[in-house]
């Protein structure tokens, strides 16, 4: 069954109708109930049906028809157009160039965070974190069933996947490091997009368990809710894909010509979107168009984006995420539905961010105080014993701490030897590796 949202009946309205409403007064009223609607929030007529409080004696039919008719003078259009060639188009809303602002002044990876705070914690630590829980999440949004918790453990322990929840959660893992260490300086072509194609999808089978490909002609694929079986999107036929294709890669390499300035974050939010409606492939179309999300923001130098695992966030609602494809396509290509959604999203990144910071630079302050002072630790050492005394369960082993710190064979030996030596760790061989847990005397560092 195919989901189709409600839409009023507004053919029926008249010129009158509109015109009785503003002389009978409340113009006030109408402009302030529109413009929280549209500004505030940007609903759609689902919601605006029932929202209240409302303006006296206006029809919701007829506040709708208003609301639309100003978004519609407003609207910008995007190189991004369905089937029926229609452009999709999207608005700015007021608070946009604040919150955009906001990002290019911090772009140099404190993101709304003293610098001061993020001396207190180690850079690479916060990168490793974030590509660590974007690749849980974003492989979770597609149907890895894999925990967070043993997830992390595997990528911090650089074990091998068992299953094709785990194969999805590396290969996102992998692709965001090569995103992070070197594509971002690659122009994208058909290419490249399908190269990183190869790196989310290696080793895996889509739902005919078949290797995950471009669709072929006349090969339709639907995104649907695998519970109830309800169809959100019907992705469009090939040559048409084909065709779009072409289009997105140019102006993924800003060569596409779309008349006005479209701000990188916003573009990287319709690279976003359009990968997603065109579902170029048989799989692994949600993965790819957060990985080019990300490729897109890094690219024009906005890297600090990759503290912030946004699939993360977005996982928390999934539903929401998928409203926003389906109100963006179905109330007349209204990408702002869409744009808004993210930015949402992108804001409660940052906050969980800034927690998260704020926390580990409090545990770390106190514990590198008593760890310089009694012991001499480095700051990987301290980190390491700060993750150790957070996850009674947790573990770590050479290649992981490598991995994690980004240090050398020998460099991480002396880390976990020092460590060892002092009794902060203990240590199991299991098969063919050691594995480090915390000993009872990391206690005293609290």
């Amino acid at each position: 069954m195919n989901f189709r949202l409600q839409k009023p009946n507004l053919n029926k309205i008249k010129k009158d109708d509109i015109s009785k409403v503003f002389v009978s007064g409340g113009k006030t009223e109408i402009r302030s109930f529109i413009n929280l609607v549209s500004e505030s929030e940007y609903l759609y007529w689902d919601k605006i049906q029932y929202k209240e409080p409302s303006p006296k004696n206006v029809q919701k039919e007829i506040l709708w028809y208003l609301i639309k008719f100003l978004r519609e003078q407003k609207s910008i259009k995007t190189p991004i157009k369905d089937e029926n060639k229609k452009k999709f188009t999207w608005s700015k809303l007021d608070y946009f160039e604040e919150f955009l602002h906001k990002v290019d002044m911090n772009t140099g990876g404190e993101l709304f965070v003293g610098s001061s705070d993020l001396d207190k914690v180690n850079k690479q630590k916060l990168i490793t974190r974030g590509i660590i829980e974007e690749a849980i999440a974003s492989s979770q949004l597609e149907g890895a069933s894999t925990s967070r918790m043993a997830a992390k453990k595997m990528l911090r322990e650089g074990r091998n996947p068992i299953n094709k929840s785990e194969q999805m959660i590396v290969n996102n893992y992998i692709s965001m490091k090569a995103v992070e260490e070197g594509y971002k300086d690659r122009e994208m072509s058909m290419d490249l997009f399908l190269e990183l194609h190869g790196l989310i999808i290696k080793d895996t089978l889509d739902d005919q368990g078949e290797k995950p490909r471009l669709r072929q002609k006349d090969e339709l694929i639907c995104v649907s809710d695998k519970i109830n079986g309800m169809i959100y999107h019907k992705a469009p036929k090939m040559e048409f894909v084909k065709k779009e294709l072409k289009k997105m890669v140019d102006f993924a390499n800003d060569d596409l010509d779309t008349g006005i300035f479209i701000h990188p974050v916003i573009k990287a939010i319709m690279l976003h979107f359009w990968i997603g409606y065109l579902h170029p492939f048989t799989d692994g179309n949600g993965r790819l168009a957060r990985l080019l999300f990300y490729w897109y923001l890094i690219k024009k130098g906005y890297w600090a984006f990759i503290y912030l695992p946004i699939s993360k966030v977005i996982k928390k609602s999934p539903n929401q995420y998928t409203m926003a494809y389906v109100y963006s396509e179905q109330d007349d290509n209204d990408l702002t539905y869409f744009i808004n959604y993210n930015f949402g999203k992108i804001k409660l990144a940052l906050k969980d961010f800034i927690e998260y910071v704020e926390s580990q630079a409090k545990n770390n302050l106190r514990m590198k105080g008593k760890s310089e002072e009694r012991y001499n630790f480095n700051m990987r050492q301290v980190q390491l014993l700060q993750y150790l005394y957070g996850d009674p369960d947790g573990r770590t082993n050479l290649k992981a701490h490598m991995s994690i710190n980004r240090v050398s064979n020998k460099t991480a030996i002396g880390d976990l030897k020092g460590l060892l030596k002092k009794g902060f760790l203990t240590s199991k061989k299991q098969g063919k590796y050691v594995y480090y847990y915390a000993a009872d005397k990391i206690k005293e560092l609290f």
